[in-house]
């Protein structure tokens, strides 16, 4: 549709702008507090903030809500407490989002909550295989035709969940997240070696500060059993994943600011900024943000294995880098929103970049500058804000499809890239202007 389109003119961006709250961060943030809700439903409510209204953290709330959860949003800070339990089947509708899906199979079976789980876009294709064979085996049922809609029904039993460590790692964190819910201890072991670490790492993190804890053994974790969840107040970090499109803005010629990102953040994409230093940008922290300039651009060789939401703007950055950029190790991307890689393949060519792919990644040939013309978005977020970065350094206007997508992950997206000189052109720029407060009693 015309409506979902967004023109984007030649330009460079300067300024300084805040990070959005940590999608990754507020997904654990709520779930964890709504099984404190769910584990102590007399005592004080959690407190989080701060809090935006993403069409992803939209599907987490209320598919906590339907569990059994309070949620209200308001202004940026969300108030989690105990509502009413379900009594029968529940439907979870996850929209596009894998980690709610992924995150709250294993919740709802620990609760002993039957629940049919439903997803919209790509998602009812992506893979939760991982879990109709392993649930089973502990006492859950898993009903499907190979993807969603997924019913599930039975009370999740203690003991050893064996699962590779190469495949997404939000199943990892889904059992992480479930298992101190049972009534023995359990144990996680890993067939393969661990990838996206660091989202595991989140997830750690976000448990401990609700104070329930685990144990990293050799190949795994060992989760002690029948551990509750304690409200508390807790504070969303900012998104190293959102600002490295803006950080790369200042590496294509600009200079920019974001405010708002924690030096010491577990979160993998905090290598953003390693991997532009790499490239020859300028990264400096000034009075609590990060600054990014860039005189030389040069292409780099790339490991994607633990940080593969950073592929997109990566590809986008160094598609105008001086000599060839290789990325490996990117094939889980071919299960994501969209094939990303092949995605970022065919958009970035047509609007004038070099790229080829391969199995697992991208060869970037880098160029000067982009020629312009239209990239289709495939309905996917980190694509779309990719090619608005990349566009950046075009000799004539880029036009991206499928821009509303950006409603997923960072509806500001665009007001925030017009407010740094960024020039915009589409009705859908005004999503930043949407209702952020929502009521879920």
């Amino acid at each position: 549709m015309d409506a979902d389109r967004v023109t984007l003119l030649p330009g460079r961006l300067n300024g300084c702008v805040d990070a959005p709250p940590s999608k990754s961060a507020a997904h654990r943030a709520i779930l964890c507090a709504a099984l404190a809700a769910l584990s102590s439903p007399g005592e004080t409510e959690s407190i989080l903030s701060p809090l935006a209204l993403s069409d992803d953290i939209r599907a987490t709330l209320c598919a906590a809500h339907a569990l059994g959860v309070r949620a209200v949003l308001e202004n940026g800070v969300c108030t989690v407490s105990a509502g009413t339990r379900p009594t029968g089947t529940v439907s979870l509708d996850c929209g596009e989002s894998g980690s709610t899906l992924r995150f709250l199979i294993p919740i709802a079976a620990a609760l002993g909550i039957p629940a049919v789980f439903t997803g919209h876009g790509r998602l009812p294709d992506r893979p939760i295989g991982i879990y109709t064979e392993l649930l089973p085996q502990h006492g859950v049922s898993c009903r499907t035709q190979g993807g969603l809609p997924l019913a599930i029904e039975g009370r999740l039993q203690p003991g050893c969940f064996s699962l590779p460590g190469n495949v997404s790692s939000q199943f990892i964190t889904g059992l992480l997240l479930a298992l101190p819910l049972l009534p023995e201890d359990s144990e996680i072991c890993l067939t393969t070696p661990l990838e996206s670490a660091a989202y595991v790492a989140m997830t750690v993190q976000a448990m401990d500060a609700f104070g329930v804890h685990v144990e990293r053994t050799a190949n795994g974790w060992h989760v002690p059993g029948q551990q509750s969840y304690r409200p508390c107040r807790h504070t969303v970090e900012g998104d190293w994943s959102q600002a490295a499109f803006f950080l790369a803005g200042g590496a294509l010629g600009g200079d920019v600011s974001v405010r708002g990102l924690r030096e010491d953040s577990l979160q993998g994409d905090k290598a953003i900024a390693d991997l532009l230093a790499q490239g020859g940008a300028r990264l400096t922290w000034e009075n609590g943000a990060l600054r990014c300039t860039a005189d030389q651009w040069h292409g780099i060789a790339i490991d994607a294995s633990q940080i593969p939401d950073l592929v997109p703007i990566l590809a986008a950055a160094f598609s105008l880098a001086e000599g060839e950029t290789v990325i490996h190790h990117a094939e889980r991307l071919r299960l994501k929103e969209s094939d990303r890689l092949a995605a970022m393949a065919e958009g970035l060519t047509a609007i004038g970049a070099q790229v080829e792919e391969t199995p697992d990644g991208l060869i970037l040939h880098g160029v000067p500058a982009l020629a312009g013309g239209t990239a289709e978005g495939k309905n996917d977020h980190r694509v779309v804000m990719a090619i608005a970065v990349a566009a950046l350094r075009s000799d004539s206007p880029c036009t991206v499809t499928d821009a509303g997508s950006i409603r997923k992950s960072y509806p500001d997206f665009f007001q925030d890239y017009q407010m740094l000189g960024g020039t915009a052109h589409g009705s859908i720029i005004r999503l930043g202007n949407e209702p952020q407060n929502l009521d879920l009693r």
